[in-house]
């Protein structure tokens, strides 16, 4: 069955084009189903599932599993005039640290 696409109207011409779109869509679900069960039995033969090799395992649902208490990181500066405030020297600085540095206290004299 070959139509005569010169005698077609452009209507006849775009229904024809929506079937063999549709009809391509089909055949391509159809491969890639016939692929998928292919690569499954390959793995099988293996021993592996086909999320295993390709590293795409359904995401596990349910709660998240909880973590310990983040470890601080010990102290780096204290302050000269107060060795209770302390800072690890990550983040913003405090209030302190920036009054000793602009008041000409080196970084270096305030390691804890």
């Amino acid at each position: 069955m070959n139509p005569d696409l010169k005698s077609m109207t452009r209507k006849e011409l775009e229904k024809l084009q929506a079937r063999v779109e549709k009809a391509l869509a089909r055949v391509t679900e159809n491969e890639k189903k016939a692929a998928r069960a292919a690569a499954e039995k390959a793995a099988a033969a293996h021993g592996f599932s086909l999320a295993e090799i390709t590293g795409t395992a359904p995401a596990i649902r349910g709660p998240k599993p909880k973590s310990g208490p983040k470890a601080t990181s010990p102290a780096k500066y204290k302050n000269p005039s107060d060795p209770t405030q302390t800072w690890t020297g990550k983040g913003r600085q405090p209030q302190w640290f920036k009054a000793a540095i602009k008041a000409g206290t080196s970084p270096d004299n305030m390691e804890a």
